[in-house]
């Protein structure tokens, strides 16, 4: 398994000018958002490096990563996660904020739900998100939802996670996109087992942003027009989380 590669926003495609520049036009003491893109586009060649167990927080092991779900076409969930974290990442370095991704393009093998963690943590961002698409079967199964860690353990998982997972709610609801009809209760959804949130000492959330397998939603999750609608929504959440 490759070593978590560093936070960066000047990896991928989309991003105007040379790191040089993007990072000479943010101030040295802007906030740091470190979007979290779920899964990667080399995790399905790569099975024992992504199947080997790593903590997961609460005392329990998952699997490094997975390959994560697509639509009943084929468009696959790393390739959503990916684009939208690319708009999102340069709408907010546009607004002033250091936007960084936990992975550097969707070519690669994780990282894993620890390390992915951990490139949060070092960077002592003001907010994680961790954008994801789900793949419920279930009949009439649709719509978003925002998980956060519950119970909180540490402060950074408590109030500040609550707040974040309820801007990112607010704002998707807003943009007109309607909370899962399947899973936690208006749009949130508190969670224990998710790694990626138990191991965070930032305030994070973890984003679903609807549910790829149901047909409707699907076309909206693999157009260029709905990944922009997401990556807006997102955008403005993290903004208004920040109060900017």
């Amino acid at each position: 398994m490759p070593t978590a590669p560093p936070a960066t926003s000047s990896s991928g495609p989309g991003v105007p000018g040379s790191p040089a520049a993007a990072a000479a036009s943010r101030p040295a003491n802007a906030p740091v958002v470190v979007l979290d893109p779920g899964h990667d586009g080399g995790n399905a060649a790569h099975p024992a490096e992504i199947n080997r167990p790593v903590p997961a927080g609460r005392g329990e092991t998952k699997p490094c990563n997975t390959t994560g779900t697509s639509t009943a076409a084929g468009y696959p969930e790393h390739a959503f996660t990916w684009d939208v974290a690319v708009r999102v990442r340069d709408a907010l370095i546009a607004r002033g904020v250091r936007a960084v991704t936990t992975r550097p393009d969707d070519a690669g093998v994780g990282p894993c739900v620890n390390d992915r963690a951990a490139i949060g943590n070092r960077a002592g961002a003001a907010a994680v998100v961790s954008i994801h698409a789900d793949g419920s079967d279930a009949a009439g199964a649709r719509g978003f939802h925002v998980a956060y860690a519950a119970p909180p353990l540490n402060d950074a998982q408590g109030a500040p996670s609550a707040a974040l997972a309820r801007a990112l709610r607010d704002a998707l609801r807003g943009a007109g996109f309607t909370p899962a009809n399947y899973i936690g209760a208006d749009g949130l959804a508190p969670r224990a087992d998710l790694a990626g949130l138990n191991l965070s000492t930032r305030p994070a959330a973890l984003v679903e942003c609807g549910n790829m397998r149901d047909a409707r939603e699907g076309a909206v999750l693999s157009s260029p027009v709905g990944r922009q609608r997401y990556a807006d929504a997102i955008t403005m959440a993290v903004l208004a989380y920040l109060g900017r």
